[in-house]
């Protein structure tokens, strides 16, 4: 099966990994609002596994691997009380905290396109539920926050390398070449694309001749309401 590509250990290693790190965002973001010790857990929860428990109630896989396996369900707690008492200590290093969430970006969008095709999804689905796996977290993350989901304001391109990291993966799928080797340069493409562009400040191409008094930052908005 494609989602069995790498070493079962190894990708069981690296999916929690995926998972503390987009739990660290959401616990970030939910300290940033002054919500309380549930809201903090709860902002690392959904941004850790929404996108993947999206995906397998869609393809049919329940339960979902987030209630079948331990260390999933419990990860995003240890990262949520991380932040709960060293939130400025990682705060700090937020940096590194984004580079890490974009290597996760790259390792969800492709093994969540593998999955979706294994459970017999054409290719386009399945590189929609890989993007929804990469990004799905984070859309639940900032809905609940009374954030504009950053997959409608697509700052720094955090979507697009997610969309070219599913869409080398269906495209090795149906020249049937889909491997560890290729599985792991769409991965390193999406990874390395979320990178330049958070380096280089790219984003997605908004309306042409736009014409709009409304301000890029929401911040900015919200103080002039």
């Amino acid at each position: 099966m494609f989602h069995d590509l790498f070493n079962p250990s190894v990708q069981h290693a690296l999916d929690l990994a995926g998972i503390f790190v987009f739990a660290l965002a959401g616990a970030l973001l939910a300290v940033r609002k002054n919500f309380d010790v549930f809201g903090i857990a709860m902002l690392a929860m959904v941004t850790a596994l929404g996108g993947g428990l999206f995906r397998d109630l869609i393809i049919g896989a329940v339960p979902p691997a987030a209630f079948t396996d331990f260390g999933y369900f419990v990860t995003p707690l240890v990262a949520a009380a991380l932040v709960f008492f060293l939130h400025p200590e990682v705060a700090r290093i937020n940096r590194l905290v984004n580079v890490l969430d974009a290597a996760g970006l790259g390792l969800f969008c492709v093994t969540g396109t593998t999955k979706a095709y294994d459970y017999g999804l054409g290719l386009t689905q399945s590189a929609a539920l890989g993007l929804a796996t990469a990004v799905g977290g984070g859309v639940l993350r900032d809905v609940l926050a009374n954030e504009v989901p950053s997959l409608l304001r697509d700052r720094e391109m955090y979507a697009v390398p997610a969309i070219v990291g599913a869409g080398l993966v269906a495209v090795f799928i149906s020249f049937d070449a889909l491997n560890g080797l290729t599985a792991t340069i769409a991965t390193v493409t999406a990874f390395g694309f979320r990178l330049l562009a958070m380096h280089y400040h790219w984003r997605a191409p908004r309306a042409w001749n736009r014409r709009s008094a409304v301000s890029e930052d929401p911040d900015a908005n919200s103080a002039g309401v």
